[in-house]
This record gives C-alpha cells, structure tokens and sequence, in this order.
C-alpha cells in the first residue's frame, strides 16, 4: 500500500513537469531541450534547514521535478514549495507531506493560488515582448498572457473573436505550447508561425486551418512550452492575466471584460475580496 501511494504521490507533483511523448522522428536534441531546462531548476538553501530538507524530501519522490521556490508556509512548522505548477507543504522535519489548497477561513482566501500567482507573474517576466505575439487595442485595460495551440478548438474560437477582446480593452499576447509535444506537426508548424514575417498574420492562417509556410529560425516556442508546463498548464488555452492570476479557462469577450473588472474590484477593496473569496 505504501508504495502505491507513493506513486500516486510521485505522479501527482511531476504531471505537469513532464512532457508529451516524443513524436515519431523527433530528434534527440529538440526533445531534450525542456528535460535540461527542467534539471537545473532548484532553489539555493543551506544544509540542515528547513528548506533543503523539503527540498530534500522532494527529490527523495523525484530527481527531475522542477522545484521553483521554497520558504515559509502561511502555516507554522511547514515549508511553502513550488513544484511544477503546484504547490506543496511540507513538514520542517521533512516528514510530512501535504497536497492541495491551503484556504485562510478568517479573511477567505486561497492562500496556494496566491503563491503561485506571484510566481507566475515573476517568471512571466522573463519573456520579452518580442518572443510573443501581440493582439493589443490603442489603449487596453487589460492585459493577458496565454498560452496557446494551434490544434485547440477553444484557442480557435479565442482567436476567432480577437477583434472584439481589443474592442473590449483586452490586450492579448500570445505564448506557444504545441500541446501535441516536441517534435510533433503541431509544434513545426507553430515554430513556422514564430519564424514568419508576419507573426501575427500566420498565427490567424494557422488557426483558421489555412496552411502556413514550414520555416525554422532561432525560436521561442520550445521554451514557452517549458514555462507553460512550469507554470502547471493542463490545458489550452492558459489565460493569466497581469497579476498572475490564471482565468477558469475560455470565456468570451463581453464576460472577459466583465470578469476582469471584478477581479480589478475585490484587488481595489480588500473587503470584497474577503467576500468574493
């Protein structure tokens, strides 16, 4: 029994660390590209604290998975850890494990998402404007990154009613994740897309099922889709807006809009954040 909890344990923390299975023809050096990302990314700590032996009893389930931050836990006698999207507790001893939401029932609020939201603002910072492709209206009040496929059936209908998002004051700047994998058809053709002349023009052909011509250049497609899993996308389209905050999923512009301004009320009134949760 404790050995099948153990796997269950393992697979949990290292699903969204993992990447697709290697497409048939995929060279060795594309699809290793995101595993060495992945292994160097580890937090410094001191021997003996705290914070290495949860890193520690991390590593002791899985040597690969990225661990992006350690620290102190809202609550005492536990370390916060950030692992592949995710956020863990682990006891100060080590000992201990604990998966899922940390929720603070006095103020009513998810105290897991708002650690990852800082990290996912953090490392977002890290993409320059000119590894994404940008959708943006003369003077938007919003701003979202997401993460995006060409294959995807709601990344396609996103993309269909892009106009209407700018009407709405939404900008929109795109990332890659070829959710079919590296190697696959599907990340080609979006690295064709990045390597246009016209990103923004190809990225609206791919999506609408026209053909883009197949190129190659120096790319950032294979490093967002790293960040996206490091980030713990599950699926596309990941919406993030500027705070770091990750949207539910698709919605369409009208209710963006609308969502966004109730997001951008509970930040301005710590009382209806306390009340919307």
């Amino acid at each position: 029994m404790k050995r099948y909890a153990t796997a269950a344990l393992l697979g949990a923390i290292s699903l969204s660390a993992c990447a697709q299975p290697q497409a048939p023809g995929a060279d060795a050096k594309t699809a290793a590209a995101p595993a060495a990302s992945v292994a160097g990314t580890q937090p410094k700590t001191t021997p003996g604290t705290p914070d290495a032996k949860a890193v520690a009893a991390i590593r002791a389930l899985n040597q690969q998975v990225p661990i992006d931050r350690v620290g102190a836990a809202p609550m005492p006698g536990f370390r916060e850890v950030i692992v592949g999207g995710r956020t863990l507790y682990v006891s100060d001893d080590g000992k201990y494990l604990i998966q899922g939401s940390l929720y603070d029932m006095s103020v009513k609020k998810d105290l897991s998402e708002a650690s990852l939201s800082k990290l996912r603002k953090e490392m977002l910072k890290q993409v320059p404007i000119s590894d994404r492709i940008v959708f943006a209206p003369a003077n938007p009040k919003y701003t979202l990154t997401v993460f995006t496929d060409i294959e995807c059936g709601y990344c396609q209908k996103m993309h269909s009613e892009i106009a209407e998002y700018n009407r709405q004051g939404i900008e929109i700047q795109y990332l890659a994740f070829p959710r079919m994998g590296l190697g696959s058809q599907d990340h080609k053709k979006m690295i064709a897309v990045w390597c246009a002349a016209d990103r923004k023009q190809a990225l609206t052909a791919a999506k609408s099922g026209k053909s883009v011509p197949m190129k190659d250049c120096k790319n950032p497609v294979t490093m967002e889709y790293d960040l996206g899993q490091r980030l713990g996308l599950t699926g596309t389209p990941m919406i993030i807006t500027a705070n770091g905050e990750q949207v539910p999923g698709y919605m369409p512009p009208q209710e963006m809009r609308s969502y966004l301004d109730k997001l951008a009320e509970s930040a301005a009134d710590p009382k209806t954040a306390a009340a919307s949760g």
